[in-house]
């Protein structure tokens, strides 16, 4: 019986591997679950699952968790360090890393100093700290097997022992495919119109609002080339990014052959995360098989990165190196949440992201005190300029 602590549980990630959980009770139960604010949600988790711990982002919503597990043997703790302590125990055996955004870095750095097997969605902990997430993963021996459908896709595609490097292996190249998110063939002078509501309509997936927009706006894509390039130890040259409406291929990895291996499934998550929780064994998802005949036709085209500038600042921001990837973050995810709030227009993002990155100084990211602060200062810019924009 393996023991799971799922780090932001109430998300669609969250959800999903409670989902797969619940069909494998032989197999795995809930030692934590964990949310931000959102009480409510979490509670009616807990009444199902019976998790022995279950964590809030603040005092506040935890007060109100307990109010509404009243009488239920779960504990409810709150705060950072709450969220470490669930991460790192002893008897955790499984940490499924779903927190969205910067917040989610140190909680999953504890379950990787905790050498637990570690199934991440949160891709900021990369994008933010890549080397010293790597490093810490070596040293602590930890299991680190990515969810996220595109990473997953590539490491069922790559040959046992990849570690040592691709190109011993005879990788020449990753393939990222993308949806291209709601937008990908609406004319470019309507983008300036483009509502929340509208961005966060995604075509194929169901993911949170900040997610899809950044699946709107590409940036997501940009963020995982960034993974990609932490998590299997390559160049960003080496990575393309196609465009492939049906999100029928999740990701595609090149050998030096010819040949070119590729990973399908219905855009579900709960295949990448029942490959992650059992690997290298396999167990049931519930996600419906594949019907090549119903699907009976895949398309690709380019990511052109002039209607997708997010891709592009992505891509430059990891050949800077440092703490210019933890700046890139830090300014998405507040722009993106003004956009959300009605502050700016779709059109601003990217505008604003790459003001961010002008202005404010990378360093070498040698600690994780040194990537904090630069990802406050890349906030703080942010905020500051965001005055100058009107909707």
């Amino acid at each position: 019986m393996k023991q799971l602590t799922i780090l932001g549980a109430t998300g669609s990630i969250g959800k999903s591997t409670l989902d797969v959980v619940s069909r494998h009770p032989e197999s795995y139960s809930v030692f934590a679950l964990t949310a931000n604010t959102s009480a409510d949600a979490l509670a009616k988790l807990c009444l199902q699952h019976s998790p022995t711990y279950a964590v809030m982002g603040d005092q506040q919503s935890a007060d109100r968790l307990a109010q509404l597990l009243n009488g239920c043997a779960t504990r409810v703790l709150a705060g950072e360090q709450a969220l470490a302590q669930v991460a790192g125990d002893d008897n955790v055996d499984i940490v499924v890393a779903s927190i969205v955004g910067s917040i989610g870095l140190l909680p999953t750095l504890a379950a990787v100093r905790a050498g637990k097997r570690v199934l991440l969605a949160n891709k900021e902990s990369l994008v933010m700290a890549g080397a010293l997430f790597m490093d810490e993963v070596a040293q602590n021996a930890a299991e680190l097997i990515p969810i996220d459908s595109e990473h997953n896709a590539i490491f069922q595609c790559l040959p046992t022992g990849y570690a040592e490097g691709l190109a011993q292996k005879g990788v020449t190249k990753l393939v990222l495919t993308g949806s291209g998110g709601p937008f990908r063939e609406l004319p470019l002078e309507e983008f300036a119109r483009i509502t929340p509501a509208q961005a966060i309509a995604h075509p194929n997936w169901v993911m949170g609002p900040k997610i899809s927009v950044d699946s709107a706006t590409m940036m997501n894509k940009g963020l995982e080339l960034i993974e990609a390039c932490w998590l299997f130890g390559i160049s960003e040259v080496d990575v393309e990014i196609v465009l492939h409406k049906q999100s029928i291929i999740h990701s595609m990895v090149a050998y030096n052959d010819g040949s070119v291996l590729a990973q399908m499934g219905n855009p579900d998550m709960r295949t990448p995360i029942a490959h992650a929780l059992a690997w290298p064994e396999r167990i049931a998802s519930g996600v419906e098989p594949l019907d090549l005949i119903k699907v009976s036709q895949l398309d690709f085209q380019v990511a052109d990165e002039n209607r997708f500038p997010c891709l592009a600042l992505a891509r430059e921001s990891f050949r800077q190196g440092g703490t210019s990837t933890a700046i890139l973050n830090a300014a998405n995810e507040v722009v993106v949440e003004s956009f959300l709030n009605h502050r700016i227009k779709f059109i601003d993002i990217p505008t604003l992201i790459e003001d961010t990155l002008q202005h404010v100084d990378a360093h070498s990211a040698d600690s994780l005190d040194i990537i904090l602060a630069d990802d406050r200062r890349a906030r703080e810019y942010s905020q500051q300029q965001l005055d100058r924009f009107n909707v």
